[in-house]
């Protein structure tokens, strides 16, 4: 009777422990979300306080000025119509440095005296300042849009090309040699064992990548822009609104955490759940 007595008990203490699990995990991703909501509204406050007590509302407009600045640019479709040129302009960088650093990087983690011959460049090229970049631009390809599309492809190159070549070298050898023995075609190979090892480090580079190419975009478009998130911001400040400066700078910071932190974070967890929260 005491062994029969028990299975139940043990038995609906699993499902328990089991349920306990997503319960924790979701009490833990609350109170991280919290206290991410403390530190801005503790930013939000200090910011508050001087432009109240430190400085003036000329020098400093308060937060609730800027929030207003912004409800309006949104409202009228100001915001929507800058950042789509801006994210166009990112958008064919992006794509241009990836079409060169995806070859270049296959081939560094091939070949190892190709990667003896290209790392230091491109680690050249990836600490160059973003205020260079935007300099030599504006005097290469003058106000425009080629400007800024030239400088993240050259900013996005590095990142592409040397995480790829990295993913190359992690692929494991008996994956290849097994895969040989087997009778796959070079395709097949690339396609079953290159590709998984490699589209990591590639989602990586693109996360990282995006978020210097951004910056960099925007500067250079502050220097030789006719549109975009730059170009407002130089807008704004020949018109001396302090304002629309920071409706501006405040729009880039929400928009980079909305696509860091949410779309690409959620997509690296969707595709690379199997590497189990490495």
């Amino acid at each position: 009777m005491t062994v029969t007595a028990n299975q139940p008990t043990d038995a609906a203490a699993a499902p328990s422990e089991k349920g306990a699990a997503p319960a924790r995990a979701l009490t833990v991703s609350a109170g991280r979300v919290g206290l991410h909501l403390i530190g801005y509204a503790v930013l939000v406050g200090i910011w508050a306080f001087c432009s109240l007590v430190v400085f003036t509302e000329y020098v400093l407009p308060a937060p609730w000025t800027v929030g207003a600045e912004m409800w309006h640019l949104a409202a009228d479709g100001t915001a929507f119509v800058q950042f789509g040129a801006s994210i166009l302009k990112i958008a064919l960088g992006f794509a241009i440095g990836t079409v060169f650093g995806v070859p270049l990087g296959l081939l560094m983690g091939r070949i190892r005296y190709q990667k003896y011959f290209w790392q230091q460049p491109l680690l050249v090229l990836g600490n160059v300042p973003g205020l260079a970049y935007a300099v030599f631009a504006l005097i290469l390809f003058g106000i425009g849009a080629i400007g800024p599309v030239v400088v993240v492809s050259f900013v996005a190159l590095p990142y592409v090309a040397l995480n790829v070549a990295q993913g190359v070298e992690e692929v494991d050898r008996r994956l290849v040699d097994m895969s040989t023995v087997y009778g796959l075609g070079r395709g097949d190979v690339i396609k079953s064992v290159f590709l998984p090892s490699v589209m990591p480090f590639l989602f990586a580079a693109l996360r990282y990548g995006f978020a210097m190419a951004w910056k960099v975009e925007a500067l250079t478009e502050v220097f030789g822009g006719r549109s975009g998130i730059g170009f407002m911001i130089r807008q704004s400040f020949q018109e001396f609104s302090v304002a629309g400066v920071l409706a501006w700078t405040g729009f880039f910071v929400i928009f980079i955490l909305l696509i860091e932190r949410v779309f690409l974070a959620g997509l690296e967890q969707r595709f690379f759940a199997w590497r189990g929260g490495r």
